[in-house]
């Protein structure tokens, strides 16, 4: 008759299901990961199929009895790391569609919301558009292998018997908030710009022709230069969100 230790099971468990739950926690809140249209069961499998891939990478991981005192911190632990990590590349979206607001906002188009069942909140035409977009360039970017990488290298900086509280300080999340608005500032900067100058031009035809309706000819304008505008600046739309991706792991202090 074959028998198993207890230490034996926990020798072959441990490897696996420390990764599985930080995994999982990453693909609750990671964009394209989190979606809706992703069954629950694909994120399960899929979380499974990750962690199981990364034996040959985490195989110098500490063991942690999962009936010891330390079973339940260590679960928080990759909740917590896992939640963090997803968190960051969400921000990134957060301060893409932040640039959108922006855009719309100068241009008049924040009228035209819409409910996204996504998020739950109002967001404007353009903000959507540029949210969408945002998805496109993170997976032609491989950026949904960048989570994954990220996921295996916190291993090396988080690993599993670490401290919760002291893993906690080390993310240095708060640095993402500034940032956030920071980095929407300069991606809406040019369009800014540009609608500024147009808003002066009306400004002065105003002035010079009194007679002229400037509001029934000003929001077909500004409209028009805008759609113009967005149309230019968006093949420059991939470094900024590169630079964001990178900033957002060197934030948590994961090093590829």
């Amino acid at each position: 008759m074959i028998t198993f230790a207890e230490s034996q099971l926990v020798a072959w468990l441990s490897p696996l299901l420390w990764p599985f739950l930080r995994v999982l926690a990453v693909f609750s809140v990671a964009p394209l990961f989190s979606m809706r249209a992703v069954p629950a069961r694909a994120r399960i499998g899929l979380a499974f199929f990750v962690a199981l891939s990364a034996q040959a990478v985490l195989a110098d991981q500490p063991v942690v009895a999962l009936n010891g005192p330390g079973a339940l911190g260590a679960v928080a632990q990759q909740v917590a790391v896992g939640l963090a990590i997803g968190f960051a590349v969400r921000l990134v979206f957060a301060a893409v569609e932040m640039a959108g607001e922006v855009i719309g906002l100068q241009m008049g188009l924040n009228f035209a919301a819409f409910f996204d069942p996504t998020s739950n909140a109002q967001v404007s035409a353009v903000a959507r558009f540029y949210g969408y977009l945002s998805m496109l360039l993170f997976v032609v970017i491989n950026g949904h292998l960048m989570v994954l990488m990220a996921v295996v290298e916190s291993f090396q900086r988080f690993p599993t018997d670490g401290n919760f509280l002291q893993a906690l300080a080390q993310m240095r999340l708060y640095e993402m908030g500034g940032a956030l608005f920071t980095s929407a500032l300069w991606m809406a900067l040019p369009m800014i710009a540009l609608l500024l100058f147009v808003n002066l031009t009306l400004g002065i035809i105003s002035r010079v022709a009194p007679q002229m309706n400037i509001y029934a000819v000003g929001f077909p304008v500004t409209l028009s230069v805008g759609l113009l505008g967005i149309a230019a600046t968006l093949p420059m739309l991939e470094q900024p969100v590169l630079k964001l991706f990178q900033q957002a792991f060197d934030t948590l202090g994961i090093q590829f």
